[in-house]
This record gives C-alpha cells, structure tokens and sequence, in this order.
C-alpha cells in the first residue's frame, strides 16, 4: 500500500520548502531492484534489502514500517503445523529480495521450491493449485481466511518470539550523498505528514483507494492502524535495535546457508 504521508505531499497540506518531489510508484519487489541501480534519491525499500545497498542509502528515522503484530504469515489452501515436514512444499514469495522472504528463512532456511510473484496474486496462485504455500503481506493478511485459506504459521510473531523486538519490514532509504539538511528537512516533512493524516483521515482516503490493491474500507482502515503507529514516526533505540538484530540473523543465514541469498 502506498504510504498515507504521499497523498499530504500531493495536495500540499504539508509545506515542501521548497522541495519538489517527483513520485514513481511500484509494488516492493521492483523498489527493491531499483534500488541496486541507485537513481532514485529516496526510495521505500525492504529492510532486508536494505544492507545490500547501504554504502549508496542510508535509513530515515520516519516513515518506515515497523512494529510488533505486523508479519508475514505462510499460508496454504491444505492445513498444516509449523513442526511439519514442510522443505517439500512449493512456496510462493512476494519478492527474494523482501522481509517476508527473509522471515520465512528465519523460520525454515531448507525450503527447496520457492517462487517469485507480486504479492497480490499469492492467494490466488494457492486456490490455483499453483503452489502449495505462499508468503502474504500488506492487506492480504486480512483478505486470506475469507478465501478458504489457512496459516501455517505467523513470521512476525516467530520473529518477535526468537528476539523480543519489533519487525522491520520496509524503510524509507535516502541516498547519501544528498546534503545533510536537506536529508533532516525530509524526514521531518514525513514525521510531520503521518501527524497530519492521523487527524485528518478523510483527505487520505480516496488516494489509498486508488492504490490499494484491498478495495474494502474495513480492510483499508484495518492496514493502517497496524501498520501506520509510533515506529512509523520515529524507529527509536527500540526499532534501531531490531534493524541490528536483522542484519546479525541476515549475516549468519547468508554466511552458513548458501540457499538463503538476499
């Protein structure tokens, strides 16, 4: 979904100083490719990927998406427990390069049969019988029992049990060689955005409808009060410290499983 803060930029109702903005839209697998080209100055990406790309972006203490509740959940149209034999399994993955793919290797590193699709189409590559599996993110996760579908297994909520901290999902990433004020003018301009949709709901409302892939209302509402909360405004100790634990876990899985590749 596309962060609430961009529809204020567009009618103005947060001052831009002087900042003209140009907006590329994508879903999070493609931002994460456009990052490795580095022609974006400021780019929402996952961060997982963010450490492939580090020495080009450095991480905006706003706007990100961060927070405990708010994981990935592997689900199947067949019921089975997370203790299964499940390195068999066909599993659809909303991008290599994403949290969610990250996540789901934390909690199995030996999956043999993963496949790439845009995230919105793992549900229905499942009832297909396309895959066995597939890893949902966004609004997909209130959209999926509907369907006759079952979860195997929370990610975030293994991910929270085995550190303790909040999952970092995606961050807004600026390049660093953008002058430092200017930096520090963005990331206030998006702290002070996320303030203002909070008390102004309604003029964000018709611009998330035009891109959510969820069209429900209920289902819109449901998204941003998990997603948007206190680590979108500002990650915090708390937040840096899981982005550490991250980039410990991505270390060790990439450094002792040649199947996990970022």
């Amino acid at each position: 979904m596309i962060p609430i803060y961009l529809r204020l930029f567009l009618k103005k109702l947060v001052s831009l100083e002087e900042i003209e903005f140009e907006f590329v839209f994508h879903d999070v697998q493609k931002l994460n490719e456009l990052a490795l080209e580095n022609k974006l100055d400021i780019i929402k990406v996952s961060y997982a990927h963010y450490f492939s790309i580090m020495q080009d972006y450095q991480v905006l203490n706003s706007g990100g998406a961060m927070g405990f509740g708010v994981g990935p959940l592997l689900i199947s149209q067949k019921k089975y427990l997370p203790n299964d034999n499940l390195s068999d399994l066909k599993i659809a993955i909303p991008g290599k390069q994403t949290t969610a793919h990250f996540l789901l290797n934390f909690f199995q590193p030996h999956f043999k049969n993963k496949i790439e699709y845009s995230f919105e189409n793992i549900e229905q590559a499942i009832l297909n019988q396309e895959v066995d599996a597939g890893v949902i993110i966004h609004e997909n996760r209130f959209t999926y029992l509907e369907k006759g579908l079952n979860k195997i297994i929370d990610l975030g909520e293994y991910w929270e049990s085995q550190t303790q901290l909040p999952i970092p999902l995606g961050c807004i990433a600026i390049k660093n060689t953008l002058d430092f004020e200017l930096k520090k003018s963005i990331n206030y301009l998006i702290k002070k955005s996320i303030d203002i949709a909070h008390k102004n709901k309604s003029e964000s409302s018709d611009f998330i409808r035009c891109h959510a892939q969820e069209m429900r209302d209920d289902v819109m509402k449901s998204h941003i009060q998990l997603y948007v909360n206190d680590f979108s405004k500002d990650i915090g100790p708390i937040g840096k410290a899981a982005v550490s634990k991250l980039y410990e876990a991505i270390t060790h899985l990439t450094l002792t499983d040649s199947i996990y590749v970022i």
